[in-house]
Protein backbone atom coordinates (compact mmCIF):
# COMPACT_ATOMS: atom_id res chain seq x y z
CA UNK A 1 0.00 0.00 0.00
CA UNK A 2 1.05 3.64 -0.51
CA UNK A 3 0.36 6.62 1.25
CA UNK A 4 -1.71 8.03 -1.38
CA UNK A 5 -5.40 7.11 -1.73
CA UNK A 6 -6.06 5.00 -4.65
CA UNK A 7 -8.04 5.55 -7.84
CA UNK A 8 -10.79 2.61 -8.44
CA UNK A 9 -12.37 2.18 -11.93
CA UNK A 10 -15.76 -0.05 -11.68
CA UNK A 11 -16.76 -1.31 -14.95
CA UNK A 12 -19.53 -3.30 -16.42
CA UNK A 13 -18.03 -5.51 -19.16
CA UNK A 14 -14.51 -6.27 -20.74
CA UNK A 15 -13.47 -3.40 -23.07
CA UNK A 16 -15.03 -1.12 -20.84
CA UNK A 17 -11.76 -0.26 -19.39
CA UNK A 18 -10.65 0.42 -22.74
CA UNK A 19 -13.28 2.24 -24.73
CA UNK A 20 -14.22 4.81 -21.97
CA UNK A 21 -10.70 4.91 -19.92
CA UNK A 22 -7.85 3.51 -20.75
CA UNK A 23 -5.82 6.90 -20.66
CA UNK A 24 -6.76 8.29 -17.45
CA UNK A 25 -5.95 4.49 -16.09
CA UNK A 26 -2.78 4.69 -17.74
CA UNK A 27 -1.61 8.28 -16.90
CA UNK A 28 -2.46 7.60 -13.22
CA UNK A 29 -0.29 4.47 -13.46
CA UNK A 30 2.25 6.51 -15.04
CA UNK A 31 2.22 8.88 -12.06
CA UNK A 32 2.84 5.98 -9.45
CA UNK A 33 -0.74 6.34 -7.81
CA UNK A 34 -2.11 2.62 -7.21
CA UNK A 35 -5.29 2.10 -9.92
CA UNK A 36 -7.52 -0.82 -9.28
CA UNK A 37 -9.59 -2.00 -11.96
CA UNK A 38 -13.31 -3.98 -11.21
CA UNK A 39 -15.18 -5.48 -13.72
CA UNK A 40 -18.86 -6.54 -12.57
CA UNK A 41 -19.62 -9.13 -15.63
CA UNK A 42 -17.85 -11.63 -17.88
CA UNK A 43 -19.28 -10.09 -21.24
CA UNK A 44 -20.22 -13.47 -22.34
CA UNK A 45 -23.07 -12.06 -24.38
CA UNK A 46 -20.31 -10.35 -26.31
CA UNK A 47 -20.22 -11.35 -30.25
CA UNK A 48 -18.77 -14.71 -31.13
CA UNK A 49 -16.63 -16.14 -33.14
CA UNK A 50 -19.11 -16.12 -35.94
CA UNK A 51 -19.95 -12.30 -35.09
CA UNK A 52 -23.62 -13.54 -33.32
CA UNK A 53 -24.84 -11.24 -30.70
CA UNK A 54 -25.76 -12.65 -27.87
CA UNK A 55 -29.37 -13.08 -28.40
CA UNK A 56 -29.28 -15.13 -31.25
CA UNK A 57 -29.80 -18.32 -30.21
CA UNK A 58 -26.80 -19.84 -31.81
CA UNK A 59 -24.84 -17.61 -29.86
CA UNK A 60 -21.57 -19.02 -28.13
CA UNK A 61 -21.74 -17.37 -24.69
CA UNK A 62 -19.54 -19.67 -22.57
CA UNK A 63 -16.55 -19.79 -25.20
CA UNK A 64 -16.97 -15.84 -25.51
CA UNK A 65 -16.48 -15.15 -21.66
CA UNK A 66 -13.43 -17.64 -22.05
CA UNK A 67 -11.94 -15.00 -24.67
CA UNK A 68 -13.26 -12.09 -23.47
CA UNK A 69 -11.47 -13.07 -20.48
CA UNK A 70 -8.14 -13.53 -22.15
CA UNK A 71 -8.70 -10.16 -24.11
CA UNK A 72 -9.36 -8.50 -20.74
CA UNK A 73 -6.09 -9.62 -19.37
CA UNK A 74 -3.72 -8.44 -22.42
CA UNK A 75 -5.77 -5.23 -21.99
CA UNK A 76 -5.07 -4.95 -18.38
CA UNK A 77 -1.32 -5.74 -18.84
CA UNK A 78 -0.99 -2.65 -21.37
CA UNK A 79 -2.54 -0.34 -19.28
CA UNK A 80 -0.54 -1.57 -16.07
CA UNK A 81 -3.39 -1.50 -13.46
CA UNK A 82 -1.81 -2.46 -10.21
CA UNK A 83 -4.86 -4.90 -9.32
CA UNK A 84 -7.72 -6.20 -11.29
CA UNK A 85 -10.96 -7.71 -9.57
CA UNK A 86 -13.37 -9.91 -11.65
CA UNK A 87 -16.91 -9.83 -9.85
CA UNK A 88 -17.81 -12.50 -12.49
CA UNK A 89 -21.55 -11.92 -12.85
CA UNK A 90 -23.20 -12.83 -16.13
CA UNK A 91 -23.44 -10.13 -18.87
CA UNK A 92 -27.20 -9.50 -18.65
CA UNK A 93 -27.60 -8.19 -22.32
CA UNK A 94 -28.59 -5.22 -23.72
CA UNK A 95 -32.32 -3.59 -22.93
CA UNK A 96 -35.35 -6.35 -23.58
CA UNK A 97 -33.10 -9.47 -24.12
CA UNK A 98 -34.34 -13.00 -22.10
CA UNK A 99 -31.14 -13.22 -20.52
CA UNK A 100 -31.39 -10.64 -18.43
CA UNK A 101 -33.99 -13.42 -16.64
CA UNK A 102 -31.09 -15.35 -15.85
CA UNK A 103 -30.65 -15.32 -11.59
CA UNK A 104 -26.82 -15.43 -12.21
CA UNK A 105 -26.89 -12.02 -14.57
CA UNK A 106 -25.63 -9.09 -12.99
CA UNK A 107 -28.65 -6.93 -13.41
CA UNK A 108 -30.42 -9.41 -10.69
CA UNK A 109 -27.56 -9.56 -8.27
CA UNK A 110 -28.84 -8.48 -4.64
CA UNK A 111 -27.42 -4.95 -4.88
CA UNK A 112 -26.63 -4.63 -1.46
CA UNK A 113 -23.91 -7.37 -1.25
CA UNK A 114 -22.27 -6.51 -4.65
CA UNK A 115 -22.09 -2.67 -3.05
CA UNK A 116 -20.78 -4.62 0.15
CA UNK A 117 -17.94 -6.91 -1.74
CA UNK A 118 -17.32 -2.73 -3.44
CA UNK A 119 -16.87 -0.77 -0.04
CA UNK A 120 -14.58 -3.47 0.83
CA UNK A 121 -12.43 -3.24 -1.87
CA UNK A 122 -12.42 0.33 -1.49
CA UNK A 123 -11.46 0.32 2.13
CA UNK A 124 -9.32 -2.06 1.24
CA UNK A 125 -7.32 -0.30 -1.27
CA UNK A 126 -7.71 2.87 0.82
CA UNK A 127 -9.99 4.27 -2.85
CA UNK A 128 -9.82 8.41 -2.63
CA UNK A 129 -11.53 8.63 -6.29
CA UNK A 130 -13.76 6.04 -7.75
CA UNK A 131 -14.87 6.30 -12.02
CA UNK A 132 -18.11 4.44 -12.75
CA UNK A 133 -20.78 5.42 -15.20
CA UNK A 134 -23.89 7.91 -14.26
CA UNK A 135 -27.41 7.10 -14.00
CA UNK A 136 -27.64 6.19 -17.24
CA UNK A 137 -24.95 4.16 -18.05
CA UNK A 138 -23.63 6.62 -20.45
CA UNK A 139 -25.74 4.82 -23.39
CA UNK A 140 -28.74 2.82 -21.21
CA UNK A 141 -26.82 -0.45 -20.91
CA UNK A 142 -28.81 -2.56 -18.20
CA UNK A 143 -25.35 -3.90 -16.51
CA UNK A 144 -23.64 -0.07 -17.04
CA UNK A 145 -26.84 1.03 -14.92
CA UNK A 146 -26.51 -1.58 -12.32
CA UNK A 147 -22.92 -0.48 -11.94
CA UNK A 148 -24.06 2.71 -11.09
CA UNK A 149 -26.37 1.28 -8.60
CA UNK A 150 -24.24 -0.64 -6.90
CA UNK A 151 -21.04 1.90 -7.17
CA UNK A 152 -23.26 4.45 -5.55
CA UNK A 153 -24.21 2.64 -2.62
CA UNK A 154 -20.64 1.42 -1.77
CA UNK A 155 -19.31 4.85 -1.66
CA UNK A 156 -21.62 5.87 0.60
CA UNK A 157 -20.21 3.14 2.99
CA UNK A 158 -16.88 3.83 2.12
CA UNK A 159 -14.89 6.51 4.21
CA UNK A 160 -12.04 7.08 2.38
CA UNK A 161 -13.78 7.78 -1.05
CA UNK A 162 -13.60 11.61 -1.94
CA UNK A 163 -14.95 11.86 -5.39
CA UNK A 164 -16.94 9.85 -7.28
CA UNK A 165 -16.66 10.72 -11.43
CA UNK A 166 -18.67 9.39 -14.52
CA UNK A 167 -17.00 8.81 -18.22
CA UNK A 168 -19.08 11.84 -20.60
CA UNK A 169 -18.74 12.83 -23.91
CA UNK A 170 -19.39 16.70 -24.89
CA UNK A 171 -21.90 17.47 -27.20
CA UNK A 172 -19.99 19.04 -29.37
CA UNK A 173 -17.28 16.43 -29.73
CA UNK A 174 -20.21 14.15 -30.76
CA UNK A 175 -21.70 16.20 -33.37
CA UNK A 176 -18.06 16.85 -35.14
CA UNK A 177 -16.98 13.46 -35.19
CA UNK A 178 -20.51 11.69 -35.65
CA UNK A 179 -20.74 13.00 -39.56
CA UNK A 180 -17.48 13.07 -40.19
CA UNK A 181 -16.99 8.89 -39.17
CA UNK A 182 -19.91 8.60 -40.92
CA UNK A 183 -18.72 10.03 -44.23
CA UNK A 184 -15.53 8.29 -44.16
CA UNK A 185 -17.57 4.98 -44.09
CA UNK A 186 -16.55 3.89 -40.47
CA UNK A 187 -19.04 2.15 -38.78
CA UNK A 188 -20.04 3.44 -35.33
CA UNK A 189 -20.58 0.84 -32.54
CA UNK A 190 -23.58 1.15 -30.00
CA UNK A 191 -21.85 2.53 -27.51
CA UNK A 192 -21.71 5.83 -29.85
CA UNK A 193 -24.96 5.54 -32.21
CA UNK A 194 -27.10 5.02 -28.33
CA UNK A 195 -25.14 7.51 -26.29
CA UNK A 196 -27.77 10.56 -26.90
CA UNK A 197 -26.85 14.32 -27.81
CA UNK A 198 -24.19 14.05 -25.32
CA UNK A 199 -23.60 16.26 -22.24
CA UNK A 200 -23.13 20.20 -22.15
CA UNK A 201 -19.23 21.36 -21.96
CA UNK A 202 -20.44 22.88 -18.47
CA UNK A 203 -20.68 18.94 -17.20
CA UNK A 204 -16.85 18.63 -17.63
CA UNK A 205 -14.99 18.74 -14.41
CA UNK A 206 -11.90 16.89 -15.50
CA UNK A 207 -10.78 16.27 -18.93
CA UNK A 208 -7.58 14.01 -19.34
CA UNK A 209 -5.46 14.62 -22.19
CA UNK A 210 -4.71 11.49 -23.81
CA UNK A 211 -2.59 12.71 -26.59
CA UNK A 212 0.64 10.88 -25.93
CA UNK A 213 -1.41 7.94 -24.82
CA UNK A 214 -3.40 7.84 -28.23
CA UNK A 215 -1.62 4.70 -29.29
CA UNK A 216 -1.83 2.84 -26.09
CA UNK A 217 -5.56 3.39 -25.63
CA UNK A 218 -6.05 2.11 -29.62
CA UNK A 219 -4.06 -0.93 -28.42
CA UNK A 220 -5.97 -1.43 -25.83
CA UNK A 221 -9.30 -1.64 -27.42
CA UNK A 222 -7.96 -3.81 -30.29
CA UNK A 223 -6.77 -6.28 -27.30
CA UNK A 224 -10.28 -6.50 -27.51
CA UNK A 225 -10.58 -8.01 -30.86
CA UNK A 226 -13.24 -10.74 -30.48
CA UNK A 227 -15.76 -7.28 -30.54
CA UNK A 228 -15.22 -6.32 -34.03
CA UNK A 229 -18.22 -3.63 -33.44
CA UNK A 230 -15.31 -1.46 -32.34
CA UNK A 231 -12.72 -2.42 -35.07
CA UNK A 232 -13.57 0.55 -37.13
CA UNK A 233 -12.01 2.84 -33.94
CA UNK A 234 -9.43 0.80 -34.06
CA UNK A 235 -8.07 1.56 -37.64
CA UNK A 236 -9.70 4.86 -38.56
CA UNK A 237 -7.33 7.07 -39.22
CA UNK A 238 -4.89 9.07 -36.67
CA UNK A 239 -6.89 12.49 -36.66
CA UNK A 240 -10.33 10.94 -36.54
CA UNK A 241 -9.45 8.56 -33.56
CA UNK A 242 -7.44 11.66 -32.22
CA UNK A 243 -11.08 13.70 -32.16
CA UNK A 244 -13.09 10.93 -30.90
CA UNK A 245 -10.76 9.61 -28.45
CA UNK A 246 -7.82 11.54 -28.00
CA UNK A 247 -8.97 13.20 -24.51
CA UNK A 248 -11.30 11.64 -21.80
CA UNK A 249 -13.72 13.77 -20.24
CA UNK A 250 -15.46 13.18 -16.66
CA UNK A 251 -18.42 14.52 -14.99
CA UNK A 252 -18.17 14.93 -11.27
CA UNK A 253 -20.98 12.69 -10.18
CA UNK A 254 -20.21 12.95 -6.49
CA UNK A 255 -18.00 14.45 -4.13
CA UNK A 256 -18.04 13.90 0.05
CA UNK A 257 -16.63 17.80 0.34
CA UNK A 258 -19.12 19.36 -2.77
CA UNK A 259 -15.63 20.28 -4.16
CA UNK A 260 -14.34 19.20 -7.60
CA UNK A 261 -11.11 18.58 -8.74
CA UNK A 262 -8.80 20.35 -11.12
CA UNK A 263 -9.55 20.25 -14.21
CA UNK A 264 -7.08 18.04 -15.70
CA UNK A 265 -6.78 15.95 -12.21
CA UNK A 266 -9.43 13.87 -10.40
CA UNK A 267 -7.18 14.38 -7.14
CA UNK A 268 -6.19 17.54 -7.28
CA UNK A 269 -7.85 20.88 -5.74
CA UNK A 270 -8.59 20.64 -1.53
CA UNK A 271 -11.14 17.68 -0.59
Amino acid sequence: MTEQGSLVFVHAHPDDEALFTAAAIRRYVDQGRRVVLVTCTDGRLGLDDRIRAGNDPRHKASAVAVTRAGELAASVALLGVSRHVALGYRDSGLTGWSQASDPASFVNADVAAVARTLASIFDEERAEVVVTYDENGYYGHPDHIQAHVVTRLAIEASPSVARLYYPVTPRTLLEQFVPQAESMGVALPLWIIDAGVGVDASAVAVTIDAGDLADLKRASIAAHASQVDNADLVTMDDELFRLALGSEYYQLGWSRSGGAGAADDFFGGAT
